[in-house]
């Protein structure tokens, strides 16, 4: 529960793929349908979920180290306002990329935007319960009595009743605070609610730095609830018209994810400077550490950052249904292409 990642054991885990990565990552030709010419850079702009914090270190690492450039990307990093509306700015053609949580990305695509993921990275769901580790609160029993910031209709907190269950706690036995995301940490920071649910990679670096006390976790994922968080989406339009661009775009990416993870200092050191809301680069370290452990599960060990596993997909979708953030159980591919899944020839 309580603990940082390690980080040895998530790069052994993806060493294997850094070779294929290489291999891969060099030999995208330019071409397709409005695709750039040999050598030419085309602009393309990305909007992140929400204002920029570790987990998003391997698009500023790749600025800087030249990989988007390298697969003809001059790339344009936006912050965001909320995965929802980052997937309605892809599906309305304000921004051709956007990085936004696979749980609104389904609902959306099911309310008829037309947009498709290309790879979910963040593969081991962050969600989790988070105290501080002070307060008492050390088992999963202890969090019965408590008040828990939530959020109402995000993914961490439509699934907090199957977390509960899998946990053997009966969900009366919690009150829960709704809050914006923001509001949340202020008031677990001020001792105005028990604990907050959200991004543990995230927000709880942030809320250990801000208030002194070190912050302990019950994850999601601790109790056998897993689904897919963060990744990379773009418009069907983008996908018919120029699949070129989507696939160096996928691979630059993917090539990014696996050189931050291998220079987590300078993928930390590279956002520095890049927006005003950024975090110090202890905290975005930590923050980038701690996403290095989501980015496999069992059913994608050893291949490279962004290829993502039918199985994984399907029960994503599986769980979304059951916690009524998507109506029924549509087929993987309505969401997901996997024909631009990195490392693989185009």
């Amino acid at each position: 529960m309580n603990g940082k990642s390690t980080l040895a054991k998530s790069l052994a885990t993806m060493g294997l793929a850094a070779l294929a990565l290489t291999a891969c990552g060099g030999e995208s030709d330019a071409g397709g349908n409005g695709g750039a010419e040999a050598g030419e850079v085309v602009d393309v702009t990305l909007m992140l979920n929400w204002y920029p914090y570790g987990e998003h270190a391997p698009f500023y690492y790749g600025v800087e180290e030249g990989i988007f450039e390298e697969h003809g990307i001059n790339l344009e990093i936006q912050a965001g306002q909320g995965s929802t509306r980052t997937v309605q700015a892809v599906g309305s053609g304000e921004v051709e990329f956007g990085w936004a949580d696979t749980a609104p990305l389904l609902s959306n695509v099911e309310s008829g935007v037309n947009v498709k993921s290309i790879g979910v990275y963040l593969q081991t769901t962050p969600s989790a319960v988070q105290v501080f580790s002070d307060s008492g609160i050390t088992e999963l029993e202890d969090l019965e009595g408590t008040t828990i910031a939530v959020s109402a209709g995000d993914a961490p907190t439509s699934t907090f009743p199957v977390f509960l269950e899998a946990a053997g706690i009966d969900p009366d036995s919690i009150q829960q605070q709704n809050l914006d995301s923001a509001g949340k940490v202020a008031a677990m920071i001020a001792g105005q609610v028990d604990g907050l649910i959200g991004f543990a990679h995230d927000q709880g670096p942030k809320i250990a730095d801000q208030s002194g006390r070190d912050v302990s976790y019950f994850r999601y994922s601790d109790v056998g609830l897993n689904f897919f968080s963060n990744g990379l989406l773009t418009q069907q339009s983008t996908i018919d018209d120029d699949p070129d661009l989507v696939q160096r775009m996928s691979d630059a990416t993917s090539a990014a994810f696996q050189a931050a993870a291998e220079d987590p200092e300078g993928a930390a050191e590279a956002m520095q400077g890049k927006d005003p809301q950024i975090a110090s680069t202890e905290v975005v370290l930590e923050q980038w550490t701690e996403t290095i452990n989501l980015l496999t599960t069992e059913n994608s060990e050893g291949q490279v950052p962004g290829w993502n596993a039918d199985e994984d997909w399907q029960n994503t979708i599986s769980v979304m249904s059951d916690a009524g953030l998507i109506e029924e159980e549509h087929p993987v591919d309505m969401f997901y292409d996997a024909s631009f899944a990195p490392g693989e020839d185009s």
